[in-house]
């Protein structure tokens, strides 16, 4: 069945960030770096052996090839009854490349990282799979190394990876007719590659664009978004705009990803402040939103086997506070590897699927009747 060990290889990802973190506040992050680290130095690969997205094989999920993963459906909950057809979704996948043999993964990386591409599939990419058709590149991912290190060859993985998304989405355009309304989804290293791209390709999209999920990424409300040509949502039935949460159960440590974050260069050139993370509540659609559990429309549960996953309404809650997403109510047992701090990260999509699913219904609607 398609939801066979689902979030299992998710909860070894967790796992293994995990005692990454550990590391970090014992040793001061030396040893995880020197664990983490490529043992090569990084190499660019040869003239020609770039992906060609005009390649059907290039793709995780595309029009023409198998979309059963970004067509999943938790247990007891029927596919809609929707033409998915007439619109597109452009989904980057986070970083799934744990080995430090090469500062790039292959495009197609076999293994645990491989089962971990399906299932980030299932648990992210699969809220958008009912309203329209998702593109999801393969792409030769940075390892999770190069966002350990702030070098030469760290740099080099990042842009080759992100050179691989943008030539996937340069692909995306050509091949989408042209009144296609576009979803743009991505998280953690995804994210990261989409902030990038609404910078350098926001002008192609035009009025096509229905919403940006950057999800598990910092946004600067000043250091960032104007440079990507986007406001943040401000409404649940807004289109044309950016969602961006990180989620924190509490009490919350965010100190990780406010020293990594704060001070570093946003995309228009100045620096990057504590205040101005952006936080768009997936409860509610709206920047700085609150909501209490009720509103939570469903959270992926797997069971005790990890072999199917089911929706629970209700249960968590979420408020922003300064920048971040905090969690209330009474959080369900997603297994024991949250990340020290309490931070969800892994979780930011399968807290709330069932809600960006709604929103991203409701956006698509208002941005067809405008």
């Amino acid at each position: 069945m398609l939801a066979r060990r689902f979030l299992g290889c998710v909860f070894v990802l967790i796992l293994l960030a995990v005692a990454g973190a550990v590391l970090v506040y014992q040793y001061g992050g030396s040893m995880l770096i020197r664990s983490a680290t490529p043992k090569v130095a990084f190499e660019r690969p040869a003239a020609g052996s770039e992906p060609t997205y005009a390649d059907l094989r290039a793709w995780l999920s595309r029009p023409g090839a198998e979309l059963a993963d970004a067509r999943w459906n938790p247990d007891g909950v029927a596919a809609p009854a929707t033409d998915a057809s007439t619109a597109a979704t452009f989904y980057v996948h986070p970083t799934t490349y744990l080995a430090t043999d090469r500062w790039n993964a292959p495009l197609r990386p076999g293994g645990q990282a491989e089962t971990n591409l399906r299932l980030f599939l299932k648990s992210q990419a699969s809220a958008f799979g009912s309203m329209s058709q998702v593109w999801a590149p393969r792409y030769r991912q940075a390892a999770y190394g190069a966002f350990l290190l702030d070098s030469a060859d760290a740099q080099s993985a990042l842009d080759l990876a992100y050179h691989d998304v943008r030539a996937a989405f340069d692909q995306f355009l050509r091949e989408l007719p042209a009144a296609t309304p576009v979803i743009l989804a991505g998280h953690s290293q995804g994210a990261l590659h989409l902030t990038r791209l609404l910078a350098e390709r926001r002008a192609r999209l035009g009025n096509r664009l229905v919403a940006a999920y950057v999800v598990g990424w910092p946004v600067g409300a000043k250091a960032d978004l104007p440079a990507m040509g986007l406001p943040a949502c401000s409404a649940g039935d807004q289109s044309g705009c950016l969602l961006s949460w990180q989620s924190f159960g509490e009490p919350a440590n965010a100190k990780l990803v406010m020293d990594a974050w704060v001070g570093t260069d946003g995309l228009g050139g100045t620096k990057r402040t504590r205040g101005e993370m952006v936080c768009v509540n997936p409860l509610t659609g709206t920047l700085g939103g609150n909501a209490n559990p009720a509103a939570n429309l469903g959270t992926l549960i797997p069971d005790r086997a990890m072999a199917a996953a089911t929706l629970q309404r209700g249960a968590v809650g979420a408020t922003c506070e300064e920048g971040l997403l905090k969690l209330t109510g009474a959080i369900p047992n997603l297994g024991p590897f949250v990340l020290p701090g309490n931070n969800y990260h892994v979780y930011d999509y399968a807290l709330f699927w069932a809600n960006i699913r709604a929103d991203a219904e409701r956006r698509l609607a208002a941005w067809r009747g405008r």
